[in-house]
């Protein structure tokens, strides 16, 4: 119930500060026709990291992207949180002394906390970049940056890492069993390593969810999903091969200027 209350909540903020405050906070593409010619692509920064380098923005757009991170992974982390305190409630029943569930999740989210600094770090890199460059440089390496990432991501699909990784996160008896701390700091630590193999697993998906603009309402459901099937699903490579020609194929057309990114933040 807890879990569920804190996945609740953890989307209610995110889609307030998408849909209410408009918070967009990513690389993201714009493409706009001018006078029926050609058109301008454009690579903006928008939100709090367009306020530059500042310890201000860098602290609220981590506090935005964790809460983000938990709203979009705590639902495919429920197994793992779940056998967790199963195994603290049989601590309690035996020696009368657990750890709260909640240590655990927390170790899990500093993980994603700490993702989002190197985040914070590309997308002003990027946004950086993009202002240095005329429009039309933008309106030609924009594409073929944004299709490198879908590339990319595509191909981490058929990695033995992702693989392995993929592996850990779908199997919460054995990963408990194995990585087994006592205490608190022991329950904090198996929380960041389940979040190291997930970070492992879905770092080149969220890569795409940087470069679409970190608070794309589309992309962040769509990716939810994704990371949800993947991990709970029986028989996922399948689906994790068909998740990657997509990506792949998208990624070409992007890049090839057949299409524009779709569900683009601006």
């Amino acid at each position: 119930m807890l879990l569920a209350l804190l996945t609740a909540a953890a989307w209610a903020l995110t889609l307030y500060q998408t849909l209410i405050m408009g918070m967009p906070m990513g690389v993201a593409v714009r493409a706009a026709p001018m006078d029926g010619m050609e058109g301008m692509a454009g690579m903006a920064m928008a939100g709090m990291a367009a306020d530059g380098w500042s310890l201000g923005s860098a602290a609220v757009f981590l506090a935005v992207w964790t809460v983000m991170m938990a709203a979009m992974m705590l639902p495919a982390a429920g197994p793992m949180v779940f056998m967790f305190a199963a195994a603290q409630a049989r601590r309690r029943t035996s020696s009368g002394v657990a750890v709260p569930t909640w240590i655990f999740v927390a170790g899990y989210l500093l993980v994603w906390a700490a993702a989002g600094v190197l985040v914070y770090v590309l997308v002003q890199a990027a946004s950086d970049l993009a202002t240095r460059l005329d429009p039309p440089d933008r309106s030609i390496w924009a594409p073929l940056a944004l299709g490198a990432t879908l590339v990319a991501a595509g191909l981490y699909q058929f990695t033995r890492l992702k693989r392995v990784c993929l592996s850990h996160c779908r199997s919460p008896l054995a990963f408990v069993a194995q990585h087994w701390r006592d205490g608190r700091i022991g329950a904090l630590g198996m929380g960041a390593r389940h979040g190291l193999y997930c970070l492992g697993c879905c770092w080149a998906l969220f890569a795409v969810l940087v470069a679409a603009g970190v608070m794309s309402l589309a992309w962040m459901l769509l990716l939810t999903l994704v990371v949800f099937v993947e991990k709970l699903l029986p028989g996922d490579r399948p689906f994790a091969a068909a998740t990657g020609i997509c990506l792949i194929a998208l990624g070409i057309a992007v890049a090839s200027g057949m299409t524009a990114m779709p569900w683009m933040v601006g």
